[in-house]
């Protein structure tokens, strides 16, 4: 978990959860957690622009949008979705969920 005040509005930060490389992304104080590498071409997405009325973050590479809520790709190159995980703000403070189980959900702090 980090401060929510790390992460400016409409801008995407990288994490290390437990291992797993994750875009955090800020729309006013809403947080969303994807997969940080591009499906298409294994580029981090963190450094991609936010579209905020979307709900999507753009690969800075070949310009590939996902979905923040379901990691579907919503333009071309990827084909392919990313992974989608919880992301919830407590007390001013972000905390991530990675299901490593699906009946099995864990908080790992980053």
């Amino acid at each position: 978990m980090f401060p929510l005040d790390e992460i400016e509005p409409g801008t995407a930060r990288k994490v290390d959860v437990g291992g797993v490389q994750v875009a955090v992304v800020r729309i006013d104080d809403d947080v969303y957690a994807i997969g940080d590498t591009c499906s298409h071409a294994e580029v981090s997405l963190s450094g991609g622009e936010v579209w905020c009325e979307e709900r999507e973050l753009e690969c800075p590479k070949h310009g590939s949008t996902f979905s923040l809520t379901t990691g579907e790709p919503a333009t071309l190159p990827a084909t392919r979705p990313v992974p989608v995980y919880g992301a919830v703000v407590v007390d001013g403070q972000v905390h991530i969920t990675i299901d490593t189980d699906t009946s099995d959900a864990q908080e790992v702090a980053s």
